[in-house]
């Protein structure tokens, strides 16, 4: 069974939170999270006890992709402050034993970036190579059958030079071309820039998709067992994707990395359909990612044999100095008290269980902590350019974008009261940070005491992971060689044999400390942690 024969025990036994700046805390009362009101709120993520905090894009963007449109690299946008604020955070954050972590958009800029705009001043300009150009196809028309996530031809037409250029995404974020050796190395300076300034390492957005295919192919069509995304398109998504040649890209990044006294982190936006390709961005476990984001799982249902199966396809593949990375929610997908637990603290609890007790590094998305539902979106809220163009038939990603609810007061202690935030608050007096971290029996108050357990126990930390038997709608597993994990994912009791030890952690608070002999009763939705 693979398992990391030198465990990295700060980030591999550590956990990890993601911050949507705009929606963490606003200290100036414009309605827009910011640095500085990051800051403001470490003390909570210190006593939470997370160990790096991965940001979105806090750099230079017109926001038509909220910061997935970069128009620079090396500099903060002013709605959240200045780059001494962003060394402030990395330095506080440090004084707390937390390292801190930026979104790295490789794959296209904003077409405002300073590239971009010469680029369209001609085909001689200096930096034209640096995006991804071709003359229309015979006949004219879009140089192939390419299409955008974001809908319609993946082409451009420019019309002052009669060639096109690719967008996957909006035509407001046109692609990089990395087949330029001069693309490389201007990426090569940006990710010295801050790993120069104490930044810990990189969450790398869609780092499958940075190379295409340089003779430009046609996609062959979508058929009926292709993703509904694929076959909403039309076509399946082979040329222009998880193309082999990104894997040089990760591998010299990481030699870059380990450079460094303490290496950077590469963590990787892995949005693949299989395991196995999954794996391949590990390279030999060394050389590549150190972590890549597991779709199939955040994608599976909260089903005990649908997550024990793919955690065992993990254990199985994955390289044996590599380590995986489990999350269930983020700034593009549905929270997890939504889309996993349909709003039951219980299952929240069950999903907060798993999350930081298996062999991996875990990732909470602001809000986890306290079981945080989805936000109250309406159409006529929509600021993503995603939802205005598909809905309703997609509603787009703001509603897992909206403001953290900090305390039950108005403004919610995201913003001052009166002031409208950038994307509707729900309702703090649902769930704030303030009224749970009052109450021993909450979502916030499990969070902490399955952090500490991890902090407290190197078998959950950095130990190994085998399946145990157990009965149906039920995932038991050992961490280590003394730590077992039982949970009851099933609507009906259950009861687990053969346990002995004391009960270190559980969703039952009552049952904490307690020791076992045989039986362990679980009420549904329930689980434990066993320590002999």
């Amino acid at each position: 069974m693979p398992s990391s024969p030198e465990p990295d025990r700060w980030w591999q036994g550590g956990v990890f939170y993601q911050i949507y700046p705009r929606s963490f805390a606003d200290s100036n009362g414009d309605g827009v999270g910011d640095l500085p009101g990051i800051i403001s709120r470490l003390d909570h993520l210190a006593d939470l006890g997370i160990d790096a905090i991965w940001l979105s894009p806090v750099t230079v963007s017109p926001n038509r992709d909220w910061g997935y449109d970069v128009a620079d690299y090396c500099d903060i946008d002013p709605d959240y402050g200045t780059l001494d604020d962003l060394d402030t955070l990395v330095r506080r954050a440090g004084d707390r034993g937390i390292r801190i972590l930026l979104d790295l958009v490789p794959n296209h800029t904003s077409d405002q970036h300073p590239w971009f705009v010469d680029a369209l001043s001609g085909p001689d300009a200096t930096h034209r190579d640096y995006y991804v150009w071709s003359d229309p196809a015979p006949g004219g028309g879009p140089p192939n059958n390419w299409v955008s996530i974001f809908g319609g031809s993946a082409w451009e037409l420019d019309a002052a030079s009669g060639q096109y250029y690719l967008h996957n995404f909006e035509a407001q974020q046109p692609d990089l071309n990395w087949w330029s050796e001069d693309v490389r190395n201007a990426f090569d300076g940006i990710v010295r820039f801050w790993w120069d300034r104490g930044v810990a390492g990189f969450r790398i957005d869609v780092c499958n998709m940075m190379i295409k295919d340089a003779e430009l192919r046609d996609n062959p069509p979508a058929s009926a067992d292709d993703p509904l995304d694929q076959q909403f398109m039309g076509v399946k998504a082979v040329y222009n994707t998880d193309r082999p040649e990104a894997h040089d890209i990760l591998r010299r990044w990481r030699a870059i990395s380990d450079t460094y006294e303490e290496h950077r982190l590469l963590i990787g936006e892995t949005n693949v359909e299989q395991l196995p390709t999954l794996m391949e961005f590990y390279g030999d476990g060394a050389n590549e990612l150190h972590g890549g984001f597991n779709f199939v799982f955040i994608n599976a249902d909260l089903e005990a044999a649908a997550m024990r199966t793919i955690v065992e396809q993990v254990e199985e593949l994955i390289p044996a100095r590599a380590w995986p990375i489990w999350t269930g929610s983020n700034h593009d997908v549905s929270r997890l008290a939504t889309r996993w637990a349909g709003g039951d603290p219980d299952k929240v609890r069950c999903a907060l269980l798993i999350l930081l007790t298996l062999r991996g590094t875990p990732f909470l998305y602001q809000g986890d902590e306290i079981g945080l539902v989805d936000g109250p979106i309406e159409q006529a809220d929509l600021l993503d350019a995603v939802g205005i163009r598909f809905w309703p038939y997609y509603k787009g990603r703001d509603a897992e974008r909206t403001p953290m609810p900090w305390a039950n007061v108005p403004g919610g202690g995201f913003t001052q009261a009166g002031v409208r935030p950038w994307l509707p608050m729900g309702d703090p007096a649902r769930g704030n940070v303030a009224d749970q971290a009052a109450d021993p029996d909450s979502v916030l108050a499990f969070t902490r005491r399955a952090i500490a357990a991890r902090r407290a126990n190197d078998d959950l930390a950095v130990g190994s992971y085998r399946s145990l038997p157990s009965p149906e709608g039920t995932w038991v597993f050992a961490r280590g060689a003394r730590t077992t994990v039982v949970l009851n994912m099933s609507e009906a009791p259950q009861t687990f044999g053969a346990l002995t030890g004391t009960v270190r952690l559980s969703t039952l608070r009552p049952l904490e400390g307690g020791a076992v002999e045989g039986p362990l009763n679980l009420t549904p939705w329930s689980g434990a942690v066993i320590e002999r």
